[in-house]
């Protein structure tokens, strides 16, 4: 199977952005029923974020090192996460409309940025047009068979808003806001086929394909990667799958899932005994109980075999997201722990994405409304400006390293608290090694596979106490929650720290 991975993919690192809640313009009008910006968030309320809030914040993004961005929904919908979509060819008006898309688009076109949109096509909502013609002409619709009806034998209506009944039809997760399509039937498919085409030719640069796993119609997805690659051979197709999937990344379907196997392996290794259990308990991934670093090497290891290896590199990493608790709360505020995870997430092969607002230390837990609030913008005393700092120069550290991005990978060690790995390319070597223990660590690290040439010698990040090149390998002395970053003595990239 060939594996055809976008080849601007393995240099970028993204950042989530959850339109409702990242940044509102001035030059939008809104309606007046909308939540203080700075207000707890709500379930169902709408802080008034929009597209051109946005485009007026790339300076900032670019500041911090963002290539790419990825966007939760931007379709009409009546939510605020905008998952319930109404109208597949319309960005909400909330947001700006489709005007105000095409003016980011063009902009992040200009400045190198790309662009990721999330794809809502297992369901729908009960505003989807066909969907609402089934909820006002039950049984007479034309559209019954784009969804799972089961009508009941009178000229009732089914029930579309009693929750404590069952809805009558398929719906995610039984939610009655989410008819699920019927991707069975030609006509659905298509039409999906044809959201998916609209879109790339204007200009996108990929999909986040949410719950992908729950389309099971034969050959939907080889059909849509297809289509969207012969308009753009360069798409970016990645698939939100909480789970280890090998099935999907054979080269025909998705270029990468999320990877939240990942996540839970860092937050297991570096937060441990700090994770609040409350906040990981009963979602997708299982961040428990604590490992030390030799189950974090091993879980890692295990993790570069499910598949080939241009996957892995294309992966999409990350601590959290608008589905999790932040990571900061996850770590009940412990900072160290998300700059050690960071650091991992800039090292580790696949590609890094960055949840709005972890830079500056926003903090959210569960339910999802939490960790879905609004960027503070108008309140920068609130910013953690240090921790800042640390993501601008560890996504930095990632740019300036083409070994990071595209280089092979080696386990060099691992015991109850150091975990070194090397990254090498064929420009540089570097070795990266990290101290999850509170306290100092010492280490010898061997060195076998790596040619004596390219032995770590130099400091690209971080501070040892001590490192003293020995005949049988490097010995470390490395204080407590801490990582350095190594480079072969001939190569010349930097970015001390």
């Amino acid at each position: 199977m060939q594996y055809s991975i976008p080849t601007w993919v393995t240099q970028a690192v993204f950042y989530q952005i959850f339109p409702d809640r990242f940044a509102r313009s001035a030059r939008l009008a809104k309606p007046a029923n909308l939540e203080p910006w700075d207000s707890e968030p709500t379930t169902y309320g709408y802080k008034g974020g929009d597209l051109l809030g946005v485009l007026e914040r790339l300076d900032y993004l670019q500041d911090l090192g963002i290539t790419a961005i990825y966007f939760n929904p931007i379709f009409q919908s009546a939510s605020n996460h905008r998952y319930h979509t109404h109208d597949y060819y319309q960005v909400d008006p909330l947001l700006g409309g489709n005007s105000a898309f095409a003016e980011l688009l063009a902009e992040c076109k200009r400045r190198g940025l790309r662009i990721v949109l999330d794809g809502v096509f297992n369901h729908a909502s009960r505003g989807f047009f066909q969907f609402n013609d089934i909820l006002e002409n039950g049984r007479f619709s034309p559209w019954l068979d784009w969804f799972y009806v089961d009508l009941p034998e009178n000229d009732r209506p089914i029930n579309a808003y009693d929750h404590t009944q069952p809805p009558g039809y398929r719906a995610w997760v039984g939610l009655h806001a989410l008819p699920k399509f019927n991707t069975d039937n030609p006509q659905v498919r298509e039409f999906l086929m044809r959201v998916g085409e609209h879109w790339m030719r204007q200009g996108i640069d990929g999909w986040r394909l949410d719950v992908a796993a729950e389309i099971t119609t034969p050959g939907f997805w080889q059909e849509f990667r297809r289509r969207v690659r012969a308009i753009n051979p360069e798409a970016y197709l990645v698939a939100e799958i909480w789970e280890e999937c090998p099935q999907y990344l054979q080269g025909d379907q998705f270029d990468a899932v999320m990877n939240y196997p990942l996540t839970e392996a860092l937050i297991r290794f570096v937060v441990g005994a700090r994770t609040r259990r409350e906040l990981v308990s009963d979602l997708g991934y299982r961040p428990w109980p604590p490992m030390d670093a030799r189950a974090f090497a091993d879980r890692v290891d295990a993790l570069l075999r499910l598949y080939p290896w241009p996957v892995q590199l294309a992966q999409f990493n990350l601590l959290d997201s608008h589905d999790t608790a932040r990571f900061l709360s996850i770590a009940d505020g412990d900072e160290q722990s998300l700059r050690l995870a960071l650091l991992l997430l800039m090292t580790l092969p696949g590609v890094p994405c960055i949840y709005y607002g972890d830079e500056i230390g926003m903090t959210g837990g569960r339910p999802d409304a939490q960790a879905r609030r609004s960027f503070p913008w108008d309140h920068p005393e609130r910013w953690n400006h240090a921790l800042l700092a640390f993501f601008r120069e560890a996504i930095r550290l990632r740019r300036a390293h083409p070994a990071l991005q595209t280089g092979d990978f080696q386990r060099l060690y691992a015991d109850d608290a150091l975990y070194a790995f090397a990254r090498r390319a064929p420009q540089e070597h570097l070795m990266v090694v990290v101290n999850a223990a509170a306290d100092t660590r010492e280490a010898l690290l061997p060195l076998s596979g790596l040619a004596a040439d390219r032995q770590p010698q130099r400091l690209v990040w971080g501070a040892p106490i001590s490192h003293q090149p020995r005949a049988e390998g490097l010995l470390l002395r490395l204080a407590g929650r801490s990582v350095v970053v190594l480079a072969a003595a001939s190569d010349a990239t930097e970015v001390q720290r």
